[in-house]
């Protein structure tokens, strides 16, 4: 078989020779950094909530102590997966367990790892939202006699999560390039799968550069993609609200602050 002996024709011989094997790592790559960012955002919002618990005056010395410890070892589990690399934590977790005598599944090992890490920043990313909220709107709740609990998921936590929605688009970006450094644990995802193929004909040079160009392809989707939702969040720009005046119905259009009124 006659090899290419330009630039493009390498490029255009291992996408045909290869193209399923890069696919299948592109796959991989948006299933880790979904399903990671996703549980990461779950976990961050559970810890966000339990580090903002008031601590009155009045409650119990056991609560008070309680939520202190709790909120010290919530503290050292954010430092210690903001401050390590992914890829160090990788090789801790997944060979650290197996060594205890726990063998995981590379996928699952992936995705939890991911979410952890992911986890610690959103924690910080999401405390963040719940700061910028005005305090009038939890005292407001707190004042009907909502508990911290129904305030944050009723009243704080959907105006938070619309002002960190760049953040979280951000991370998840973040996470289909970091997923990267898992090929050290052998998971397939497209870095690794890209050594597999560069290795055969020693084209490294070509195949990354495919490869480089997928990662921006996804990137770019997603980014475009959280932008939509975005908007989505925003809602429209005027809103009806029908209700009754001097019995009769009446029409109030409201205008957000800084555009000008349709007529």
């Amino acid at each position: 078989m006659e090899l290419p002996t330009s630039f493009f024709g390498w490029v255009a011989f291992l996408l045909d020779k290869y193209g399923m094997l890069f696919l299948q790592g592109a796959l991989f790559t948006i299933v880790i950094a979904l399903t990671g960012t996703v549980i990461g955002f779950l976990i961050g919002l559970l810890v966000a909530i339990l580090r903002t618990v008031p601590v009155g005056a009045k409650d119990s010395r056991v609560k008070r102590i309680g939520l202190k410890a709790l909120s010290v070892i919530l503290s050292v589990y954010i430092e210690v997966f903001r401050g390590t690399p992914m890829i160090v934590q990788a090789m801790v977790i997944y060979y650290g367990t197996m060594q205890l005598g726990l063998r995981m599944p590379v996928l699952a090992a992936a995705i939890f790892i991911v979410s952890i890490n992911t986890g610690a920043y959103m924690a910080e990313i999401i405390r963040g939202g719940i700061i910028s909220v005005d305090k009038g709107q939890k005292e407001a709740a707190t004042a009907i006699g909502m508990t911290h609990w129904q305030s944050m998921i009723h009243v704080v936590l959907p105006q938070a999560v619309r002002n960190i929605m760049p953040s979280i688009g951000n991370e998840f970006v973040v996470n289909i390039k970091d997923s990267s450094v898992l090929n050290v644990i052998s998971v397939n995802e497209l870095f690794f799968m890209s050594k597999s193929a560069a290795g055969t004909y020693l084209r490294y040079f070509e195949v990354f550069f495919i490869t480089a160009c997928i990662y921006l392809v996804l990137t770019f989707t997603v980014t475009r993609l959280l932008r939509v939702l975005e908007r989505k969040m925003d809602g429209k720009v005027n809103y009806t609200i029908y209700g009754s005046q001097s019995d009769s119905q009446a029409s109030i259009k409201l205008v957000k602050e800084g555009e000008v009124p349709i007529d």
